[in-house]
C-alpha cells in the first residue's frame, strides 16, 4: 500500500466521521487514563506487562505459523474476560468501592480541619514518646466497613488525650486499631487484614503487617506507632514511610486530605 492509498483511505474515513465519534473517542481516552492512573504503582502494572508479552507471543505465533503455540494462546484469549476478573479482582473491588465516597474530613467544617490534624499528629508522637504501640486507620474515599472487623463503637472527637487513653498498655482496646471517619474516632479495638505480600521484611511485626494489609486493599492511610522502637510510620498503598518529626507527619496529612495550611506555616512541636 503506497502513500497515496493511505491518504485516500484516511480521507474516506474522515469524511464519514460525525461529531459524536469524536465524543466517543474522548470518553474512551478518559476511561483509559483513569484506569492507568488508578493502577499506577500497584501490582496491576506488572500483570498488564505480562499480558502484553503474551499478546506479542500470540501475534508472533500467527506470523511464524507456530500452530501449537497459537492453539495454546488462543485458548488463553478465548477466556480472557474470566482471566482478567481473577487477576484483577482486588483492583476491580477497589475501583467499584470508589463509587461510594467516605472522606476522612467529610463531616468537619473548614476551620476545624487543621485542629483535627494537629490533635491527631500531636497524639501520635505523644504515643511514640511513651512507647505505646498504636494503629490509627484514616478512612479516605473507599469505605472500610467490608475490610475491618469493628471493635467498640466510640464516635468521639479526635483528641491527643483520647489516643493516649485508648492505646495505654493496660487499656482493654490497646491491641486493636482505631478507625477515623469524618474527622471522628468511630471505633476502637478493630482488627485489620494482614498483608498478603510474601516479600515483607522479617522485622515487620503483626502491627505493621496489618497496616500494610489494609493499605494494599484500599486507599486508607494508616499511622503506625511502634512500642519497641518508639517510632511513627505511615502505611499507604502497600508501602511504609517512617516520620521522625511532628511537622513532617502534619505535612503528609495536609497533602493527603487537601487541607489548607495556615499562612504562618506549621507550629513546631
Amino acid at each position: 500500500m503506497n502513500i497515496t492509498s493511505i491518504i485516500q483511505n484516511l480521507s474516506l474515513i474522515w469524511s464519514h466521521l460525525e461529531w459524536y465519534d469524536f465524543l466517543d473517542v474522548i470518553f474512551v481516552w478518559i476511561i483509559i487514563y483513569k484506569i492507568l492512573t488508578f493502577i499506577r504503582g500497584t501490582g496491576a502494572v506488572q500483570i498488564l506487562t505480562g499480558l502484553a508479552v503474551v499478546t506479542l507471543a500470540y501475534i508472533t505465533s500467527i506470523w511464524l505459523e507456530l500452530s501449537t503455540l497459537h492453539w495454546v494462546l488462543k485458548q488463553f484469549f478465548d477466556n480472557l474476560f474470566l482471566i482478567i476478573i481473577v487477576l484483577f479482582q482486588g483492583d476491580i473491588r477497589r475501583a467499584l468501592a470508589h463509587i461510594g465516597k467516605s472522606p476522612f474530613l467529610g463531616g468537619v467544617s473548614a476551620n476545624q480541619e487543621m485542629h483535627v490534624l494537629e490533635e491527631l499528629s500531636k497524639g501520635t508522637f505523644a504515643l511514640a514518646s511513651k512507647g505505646y504501640g498504636a494503629l490509627i486507620v484514616l478512612e479516605r474515599e473507599i469505605g472500610l466497613d467490608n475490610y475491618i472487623q469493628k471493635g467498640t463503637d466510640l464516635n468521639a472527637e479526635i483528641r491527643a488525650e483520647l489516643l493516649l487513653s485508648i492505646f495505654h498498655p493496660e487499656g482493654p482496646l490497646h491491641d486493636g486499631a482505631i478507625l477515623i471517619r469524618g474527622g471522628r474516632v468511630i471505633s476502637a479495638g478493630s482488627f485489620l487484614p494482614l498483608s498478603k505480600n510474601p516479600n515483607l521484611a522479617a522485622s515487620y511485626g503483626t502491627r505493621h503487617r496489618a497496616a500494610l494489609g489494609i493499605s494494599e486493599d484500599t486507599d486508607a492511610l494508616v499511622i503506625i506507632v511502634s512500642e519497641e522502637r518508639k517510632t511513627v510510620a505511615v502505611a499507604e498503598q502497600g508501602e511504609i514511610k517512617v516520620f521522625a518529626r511532628n511537622e513532617d507527619l502534619m505535612h503528609l496529612l495536609i497533602e493527603a486530605f487537601q487541607v489548607k495550611a495556615p499562612r504562618g506555616g506549621l507550629a513546631h512541636a
